[in-house]
Order: C-alpha cells, then structure tokens, then sequence
C-alpha cells in the first residue's frame, strides 16, 4: 500500500532518529525506497542503491542426531523429520542439505575431536591449539563488504551469543575469528548488546528509569509528521517493538547481567528467554542497516549446558551426546530420543529467527528476502564425532538461493562457503583452505 503522502524527498536507508548519546535506526520504510522496490542511496539522493545483503552464521553445537534430521527423500517432497518439523512454515524457505565433508577435522593436530573439528569447521584450517587457523567465513565475507565504503555499515559485523557458560578453550567458545588465533567474542548478554546499538556510553538505559526512546522522541515526531499513513505507522511499532525489549531485559534476574560461573553440574539458566531476546536485537540490527553480517552462536562447541526447560537435567549436552552411560538412564536408544528433543529445541530458535526476519517488510520484500542465514554444527551424527556427510541449512532468499529442497551434495564446507560469498554476498573470493570450487544446486 502506498503512502498518502510522501517526505519531499527520498529517504536514505541510513536515516537515524537523533538523542543525546543515541542513535536510533529506522526500520525499512517505503519511502526509502524506488517503485521497484530498490533503497535510495545515502544523502536522500533520488539515485537507487542495489539492495543489501545479509549474511548471518548460525551455530549450534554437539552435532545431530542423523536418523532424527536427515531427511529420508532428496528433492522437493521431502519429509520433514522430527528435528526439522519446527521449520515446516518456513518450506518454501529454506534448502536442506547433507553429505559436505569437513577435510580439515581429520589432520592430525593437537586438540580433541571437537577442537580440530571446528577450526575446520568455521576456517578450514587446523586447529592450532590454541584457536582457529585462519579466520571464519562470516569475517572473510565482512572484509570484503567494508572494503567498499558506499556499503559500509556502524558495524562491519556482529558477534552474538546466548550460552554463558564457560567451559572449555578459545575454539570452543567463539565462532567468529579475525584471523589466526584471534577471536571476535560473542556478546552474551542482552543488556551490553542493547547499548551497544543504541549508542549508551554510560550506565546503560535499562539500568535507568529513562528509556533509550525518550531522547529521540522530537525528532521522531518531526519526521512522523512528514510521513504518509502506512511509514508513519510502521514507526510507531517499530519505537514499541525497541521499547518491549527494552522492559523484557528490564524484567530478567539481575544475575542475567553478567557471566558467571555456572551452577554445580551444568548451566541452569533459561537460555529459551535469552536466545528470543539476543534474536530479537539481532534482527532489529539488521532490520536498520546497523550491519550485513553477523554469527549467532546459540550453544557452545562440546557445550554442557543442561535443559531445565525440557525436562534434561540428569545429564549435560554432551553427556547425552553419547552412548556410552555417561547420561543416567539415557543410554542407547533413550539417549538418542533425547538427543531429538533436544536438536528439535536448537531448530526451534532458529525458526523463531526466521520468523521475525520474515516479519520485516523491505522494499517489495522482507528482511528474509535478502539475507542467506546458515546454521551449521561442528558436526554431523554427534554420537561419533562425524566430520563428513555434515548437515547444513541455508534459509532466506538473497541472491536467488534456492529453496523448498533437500540436496545431498557432494564436497566440502569451505567450497558451500566460497559458494555463498560469490554468488550470494557478491564478493570475490577465489578460494578458501579446503575449498577451491563452488557447488552447484545453490542458487537458482
């Protein structure tokens, strides 16, 4: 539906509303954009930008449970299995795939299984024991992005996370790497996350009776007086949508506020009410152009985290993982059930994700038409620490991804990766460690 009426001129989608030490982002607007559904470039010129794309790595780990995740049937009319059922709306979204090697996790090296497989995983490259042995995709795709200042963005990527807990080495608790050996931590905590997008330098506003929206309130209006009908509206729930998340970080225990230890024989927090929380200011940032690339990271790698929320306290993640007695009375066939239940929680934040994403109307689409989101797991059946036949699924419609299918493919991550940044993210890359050529069956 169209504006009533319109600003007098176009509306850069880098617009912000302005307080003291705030800025904040708007969401997509019409106004912001051509007949064709196209973003006016920066300075309210009335030249059309190529739209953006996003790029967000999505990671959780401990690996799956193939019989419960791997779709029997390849092609369209696949079953949606029990670990997959939370994506079923989101079908015509989203493109299976299964069988990609992940080479590097075999080389002989310091580190266990869960070390060398997910510097393999995220660089294609060894594990050094101490880090990753190169540095990850999104960061690779997110040099190349900042590397052209007509796409540069506050942040040239994001680090989220939602599990605190603290076990293990560098490799295990970050997902973004810089380089060799230089990790980009994950933010973990709503409250430090919030500030750091809306622009707090000091005690942070929800530690305030203030809220962040309060400063910006004249400038909103002004600019709402010159917006038609339906942009004015989707101001106005876009400053609610800031303030509900602004009250539900208010509303969490204050021990949420920073890392901890966590408690004897597991992590016990809610880690579902974090991960809604972290998902919701991820896609605000990406929602008003604060970034094109992010990672997620929603549980560790070889994470121990234990799930009050399902029922699962008698054992860890990883304890589960196996069948060997280590979870009480979840050996064999229970552990493997329990491991579904548990695969199944990690796919139900991610469609909650995709979710809000689809939410966000942009230009002639949503936020999820232009953005490829890939969640992957530094393994494939967690059991055996399987580092071929890996699962991974590409959800979103950026650069003509194909979706609505399960591909079993053949080759590596890294090559999935090269495939993604040139055809989908539009930069170039020429190869990757383990990855030389791309993969066919990716875009349309």
């Amino acid at each position: 539906m169209p504006n009533a009426t319109r600003v007098s001129k176009p509306l850069s989608r880098r617009f912000f509303l302005r307080g003291a030490a705030v800025s904040l982002a708007l969401p997509p607007l019409e106004v912001m954009f051509d007949p064709n559904g196209i973003a006016y470039a920066a300075g309210r010129t009335a030249a059309p930008a190529t739209p953006d794309t996003r790029f967000v790595l999505w990671f959780n780990g401990n690996g799956v449970v193939e019989k419960y995740w791997v779709p029997p049937e390849t092609g369209a009319n696949y079953t949606m299995t029990p670990c997959l059922s939370p994506l079923a709306p989101f079908r015509n979204d989203i493109h299976i795939i299964t069988g990609l090697d992940n080479p590097a996790a075999r080389m002989p090296g310091p580190g266990n299984d869960h070390h060398r497989s997910m510097s393999a995983l995220v660089s294609g490259t060894s594990f050094t024991g101490r880090g990753a042995g190169g540095p990850s995709i999104d960061q690779v795709i997110a040099q190349r992005l900042s590397s052209d200042p007509e796409k540069a963005t506050r942040f040239r990527s994001l680090q989220v996370g939602v599990s605190q807990e603290s076990f293990g080495e560098s490799i295990q608790r970050n997902l973004s790497w810089a380089g060799r050996d230089r990790s980009l931590p994950p933010e973990m905590i709503p409250h430090k996350l919030f500030d750091r997008l809306f622009g707090a330098k000091d005690l942070g506003w929800v530690n305030r009776k203030q809220s962040v929206l309060d400063t910006v309130l004249e400038d909103a209006k002004n600019l709402k007086n010159a917006l038609g009908t339906t942009d004015k509206q989707r101001v106005e729930e876009h400053m609610a949508s800031v303030r509900d998340i602004e009250r539900a970080i208010t509303s969490l225990p204050p021990e949420y506020a920073e890392v901890s230890e966590p408690e004897a024989g597991g992590d016990m927090k809610d880690w579902p009410r974090i991960a809604k929380l972290q998902s919701d200011l991820l896609v605000h940032a990406l929602a008003t152009g604060q970034t094109r690339v992010a990672s997620y990271m929603l549980t560790k790698c070889q994470g121990l985290t234990r799930f009050p929320w399902l029922g699962y306290t008698a054992a860890r993640h990883h304890d589960y993982t196996h069948r060997d007695g280590k979870a009480p009375g979840a050996d064999g066939p229970d552990g493997q059930r329990i491991m579904r239940d548990i695969c199944r929680w990690h796919v139900e934040e991610f469609a909650y994700l995709l979710a809000k994403m689809k939410s966000v109307p942009e230009g002639d689409g949503t936020l999820l038409d232009r953005t490829c989101v890939l969640f992957i797991h530094e393994h494939a059946e967690a059991n055996d620490h399987k580092n071929n036949g890996m699962p991974a699924i590409i959800a979103g419609h950026a650069g003509n991804l194909r979706t609505g299918v399960h591909s079993k493919m053949t080759g590596t991550m890294a090559e999935l990766y090269l495939t993604l940044a040139n055809d989908v993210m539009g930069v170039e890359v020429d190869r990757l460690p383990t990855g030389d050529k791309k993969l066919s069956g990716i875009t349309a």
